[in-house]
């Protein structure tokens, strides 16, 4: 179990403690775990994906991940005490999220805009800290932790 902060100016208190917690299962660590996110427009969102990926198209979340080869591993300060911010918090990585399109995407799935964006701040958390969904297997995984984490938030399928 880690300690999860979450770093956004957009979100609540209350949010950002609901998330953190949701989240607290996901990874292990004796120091707390930050992840910034951020939402920005079509147009930053698409200059990010083109610069960072070569993919010049407006997406609807980017992730950013600080770390390598930590999924499934314990992350200790002993092996990261160096890099840990003035609030001893270890940044894991960076989540943007395009909240225009966040919520297109929540009316062509027929569900509410908090229920997406919720999702995409799972799935960018998620890939920060190594999960990715290129092969079957992956996916599989990935979205088994993803639909754990939205019923703790009380944002899965048909909430």
């Amino acid at each position: 179990m880690a300690e999860i902060l979450i770093d956004c100016k957009a979100l609540t208190r209350a949010q950002k403690k609901t998330l953190s917690e949701a989240l607290s299962d996901v990874a292990v660590s004796d120091m707390p775990l930050k992840f910034e996110l951020l939402f920005v427009s079509e147009e930053e969102i698409r200059a990010l994906n083109a610069r960072m990926r070569g993919v010049d198209r407006v997406t609807d979340v980017l992730s950013f991940p600080a770390l390598e080869g930590i999924k499934g591993r314990e992350i200790l300060s002993d092996e990261h005490g160096e890099c840990l911010d003035e609030e001893g918090a270890l940044l894991v990585g960076s989540v943007v999220i395009c909240k225009k399109r966040a919520k297109e995407q929540a009316a062509e799935y027929g569900h509410s805009a908090e229920r997406e964006i919720g999702y995409l701040a799972v799935h960018g958390v998620l890939h920060c800290l190594g999960y990715d969904h290129e092969t079957e297997e992956e996916r599989a995984e990935m979205r088994a932790k993803e639909e754990e984490i939205m019923q703790k938030l009380r944002l899965g399928r048909g909430e």
